[in-house]
């Protein structure tokens, strides 16, 4: 039996079973982690100066504590979704609740730069634990079509609202308390995760989920890892045969455990799903989405704070509008999609991107207003965007495989960051330091201007060394270049975006809108029948 007739043979006859207050009220608990992740990366940006001066750590340590926290949740995001799968979707976010909040502990109060680093890779294993499961379990407990579309449009909004919050918290917490108070904000939410989560939120797994193969989790693991900390590493140092090295092992490893996923009779991954168009498709586009937000945002805030001189906390009040207009974007798509195709919507919300974009385009060293607007205005469309291939990444999938194609989902969000950071962000930096090479007059000090090269930052403290006139012509020309290449990135991200919206219309223009009289498939129906392994064996060939 073909998966697509299996998942139609499971469908009700019945109108589909709509959630009640229970349901909704247990919503608001699976928006706790996307809160609380979204608030951890922009308070630990915060933190940063604070913690350097207290734990002394090397620059190769600081790198470390900023980012092993992302490695440890990427590399096992396909290990714990699919774990979710077996042991079930909610005991696995209790225990990773717990662990994450004890993590969170122990990293408040590391007296040392080693330390730091080793408690940030357990919240990191802890935290994989988290975004997989909310977003199956809101599979389950949303089967009605046009509830479930709106459900994940709150649970979108929660990281919108979490880069909001996050500022505002954390200079609070930071002006009052050590350092360590920001890491205490995770235990606080996990503690009302682990009281109200066995209250609100069913329990579901796969009832057949077969072996638990120890030797692909540790692939899985190995590939994501070495290939983010290769890219990471260009982004951060530029190409180097450490960063190429890293990629290639990854690339290997991966191809490893792709083919061992094909001889398995129960992959860690089941590549099944990638033979639903619809899946592949939205996965497709929300990662592309992804590569071109994570790289413009990443110009943006630099953009903020370097080129126009806000403090960090002024910059995240100046992001705010973004953070709602996401908001708002993530809660109107679920209506447009009641009576429009999605692949529409999404369209549509690529034409918001498309015009925030050109807006950002046009920004000079003192464009305040076009910045703040133009974010806004592309914060609406990846809204619309991210609400509804989140959705049909999940929906897609027979409901007892929804927290692997979570993880799925979880992991190319992680490697479309990584790669829009490295990719996007070398192009951005060779395109700065070409400026800078061909604008600054022969008279400035080369150490200068080597250290003008480097960044924006090192630049403008190399400014202030300088005497008045030299100083304020190497800053000038330095926050010039940074917004040519802010312009350039914003072109690309453009281009990128009117290509994903011709994409969503050829590729999910057969996906209905979400009617009333849609049905729903049951959690509790029976099981589609297996294929067997010569039909998994065939996948991908």
């Amino acid at each position: 039996m073909s998966l697509s007739k299996a998942n139609e043979s499971r469908v009700n006859s019945s109108a589909p079973h709509r959630a009640g207050r229970r349901e909704w009220i247990g919503l608001a608990v699976l928006m706790l982690p996307t809160l609380l992740i979204s608030m951890d990366l922009t308070v630990l940006h915060l933190a940063v100066p604070h913690l350097s001066e207290a734990l002394q750590p090397t620059s190769t340590q600081l790198l470390w504590i900023v980012d092993i926290y992302g490695f440890m949740i990427a590399g096992s995001l396909i290990t714990m979704g699919t774990l979710g799968d077996r042991i079930g979707r909610r005991k696995l976010l209790m225990i990773g609740a717990a662990a994450f909040g004890l993590t969170s502990i122990l990293a408040a109060f590391a007296t040392s730069a080693p330390m730091l680093i080793a408690f940030r890779a357990l919240m990191g294993i802890a935290g994989a634990t988290l975004m997989p499961s909310t977003m199956s379990l809101i599979r389950n407990m949303f089967l009605d079509n046009r509830q479930r579309t709106s459900a994940i449009g709150i649970w979108v909004s929660g990281f919108s609202a979490g880069s909001a919050i996050g500022p505002l918290v954390g200079g609070f917490l930071l002006e009052h308390f050590s350092w360590g108070s920001v890491f205490l904000i995770g235990t606080v939410v996990m503690v009302i995760l682990l009281i109200a989560g066995p209250l609100l939120l069913p329990e579901y797994k796969d009832p057949n989920p077969g072996r638990f193969d120890l030797l692909s989790a540790a692939m899985s693991l190995i590939a994501v890892l070495t290939i983010i900390f290769g890219l990471k590493q260009i982004a951060q140092e530029g190409v180097s045969a450490l960063a190429i090295g890293s990629i290639v092992v990854g690339l290997v490893v991966g191809y490893s455990f792709v083919h061992r996923q094909r001889t398995l009779a129960d992959p860690l991954l089941d590549l099944r799903l990638f033979r639903i168009p619809a899946f592949s498709a939205s996965l497709a586009i929300n990662t592309s989405a992804i590569f071109v937000g994570f790289g413009s945002f990443l110009f943006i805030a630099q953009y903020l704070q370097l080129v126009l001189g806000l403090s960090p906390l002024e910059a995240g009040l100046w992001s705010v509008p973004g953070a709602i207009a996401s908001v708002a974007g993530s809660n109107i798509a679920p209506v447009l999609v009641r009576r429009v195709k999605p692949a529409f919507v999404i369209a549509f919300g690529m034409v918001f991107v498309a015009v925030g974009f050109g807006m950002i385009s046009q920004v000079g060293a003192n464009s305040l207003a076009l910045v703040v607007i133009g974010n806004t205005i592309l914060s609406v469309g990846f809204g619309f965007i991210f609400t509804l291939t989140s959705d049909m990444i999940i929906t897609t999938a027979p409901p007892e495989r929804a927290g692997a194609a979570s993880a799925i989902s979880e992991t190319s969000n992680e490697l479309g960051g990584s790669l829009g950071i490295a990719i996007l962000g070398s192009i951005g930096l060779a395109l700065y330091r070409g400026q800078i090479a061909a604008n600054v007059s022969a008279n400035m000090p080369a150490e200068a201007i080597k250290s003008a090269q480097e960044t924006l930052g090192g630049a403008l403290l190399a400014a202030a060394k300088l005497p008045a006139d030299l100083g304020t012509t190497l800053a000038t020309i330095s926050r010039e270049s940074f917004s040519h290449s802010l312009q350039v990135m914003s072109i690309i991200g453009f281009v990128v975006v009117i290509g994903l919206g011709l994409l969503a219309i050829v590729a999910l223009r057969h996906v209905q809108p979400h009617t009333d009289d849609e049905d729903a498939v049951d959690p509790h129906a029976p099981q589609p029948a297996i294929p067997t392994k010569r039909e998994m064996q065939q996948v991908g060939d």
